[in-house]
């Protein structure tokens, strides 16, 4: 068995170097005296799906190609925004046109201007259609800047419209800003969220005479989930403090085709128990690896460095919040139904067997760079 489990290790680990990780991206508003100035980095891989950009079909874009499509990019993405001061429309009018590199490949650098009829508006709605037709997984992460300090939202096809209080600015809002992202950051990251449940699974069980049993008392399962946590947050909370700070970089790629490996790890586990009583081991070393997945979208904000440490600290709690709900609803009920052949065999088995499926289509779609799952 474990010389099965280290061909299936080595498998995984020989994937890595293809994948990317899913559609973002960044908005910057910058309110001033004279209005509102924009700047829309925009990943190229997701224009050339959308309108495309690579004209004679090699697989490349070169500067030629993208320099053709300047106006046609900025009337795409223009007319998928909407920026409001005080009620009022405000005209958006494209500027300049660059290129960036972010973590996971080249961006397209839109900027732009907002006239608005309120030169010191009170409130500014914004709302964000961009891909929404064709990826609703996409999202945009704006970061507001107003008076010296930054504010930051995510905006989905479910959350596309959103209204902020300018005046309302202040270190504490940015802290909430960032905890409330953080939370979402991890409710919308499916892929965190089954590794934790790969690791929560077998915590109201225990392993004996080669089968899981139910765990003997609530005490013990809350034990076992106690250092499984605490060993993913304190591992996340190393290398997001430390990618986000610049101090330690890794290619995206490489993050996200590891993240997916990681699940894939945690939910065979399950099924052919290895580390079955060291699965905080587990936990804090791929916890390394999420946290450069969590530092990814810090970074690729490009915030401020005195708004780093309100972001990173903010963000971090909200992560820890958002992990700590998903773990107090699930593990009551798990306990309450570890007898039971519905979580024996249904949850636990079924589930786990079918979250090995999930994460090696995400494996595969990383690699190979395709999309198949909708999520």
């Amino acid at each position: 068995m474990k010389r099965a489990w280290l061909v299936v290790f080595a498998w995984l680990l020989a994937w890595p170097a293809l994948a990317h990780k899913p559609s973002d991206s960044y908005l910057a508003l910058t309110v001033g005296a004279k209005g509102i100035a924009g700047q829309w980095d925009i990943a190229l891989r997701d224009l050339d799906y959308a309108i495309g950009l690579d004209s004679d079909g090699n697989g490349e874009i070169t500067w030629g190609e993208l320099r053709a499509k300047h106006a046609e990019i900025a009337a795409y993405a223009l007319a998928r925004l909407a920026v409001e001061a005080d009620g009022a429309p405000c005209a958006l009018k494209a500027g300049e046109q660059l290129v960036d590199e972010h973590t996971d490949g080249a961006y397209t650098v839109l900027r732009f201007g907002a006239d608005c009829a309120t030169e010191a508006p009170q409130q500014l709605r914004v709302t964000y259609r961009l891909f929404a037709d064709i990826d609703p997984q996409h999202r945009g992460l704006l970061r507001l800047d107003v008076a010296g300090l930054s504010r930051t939202a995510i905006f989905s096809p479910q959350a596309a419209s959103q209204l902020f209080e300018l005046k309302a600015a202040s270190r504490w809002s940015q802290f909430v800003d960032y905890g409330v992202e953080g939370v979402w950051h991890i409710w919308l990251g499916y892929d965190h969220i089954l590794f934790l449940l790969s690791l929560l699974l077998p915590a109201v069980l225990v392993w004996r005479l080669r089968r899981w049993e139910p765990a003997p008392s609530f005490r013990a399962a809350f034990t076992d989930v106690l250092k499984i946590v605490t060993a993913f947050t304190v591992a996340h909370s190393i290398t997001l403090s430390l990618a986000t700070l610049g101090y330690v970089s890794l290619p995206s790629r490489l993050v996200e085709s590891t993240i997916a490996a990681s699940i894939i790890v945690a939910a065979l586990n399950n099924l052919f128990p290895v580390f079955h009583g060291r699965r905080w081991v587990v936990a804090f070393c791929f916890g390394l690896i999420h946290g450069f997945g969590f530092a990814s979208v810090l970074v690729d904000l490009g915030l401020p460095r005195d708004a780093l440490a309100v972001a990173l600290v903010g963000f971090n709690l909200g992560v820890e919040c958002g992990q700590l709900a998903i773990v107090a609803a699930f593990l009551p009920l798990a306990f309450w139904l570890r007898r039971t052949p519905l979580y024996q065999r249904g949850v636990f088995v079924l589930g786990s067997a079918a979250i090995v499926v999930v994460a090696a289509i995400w494996l595969a779609e990383r690699a190979l760079n395709f999309k198949l799952l909708p999520f």
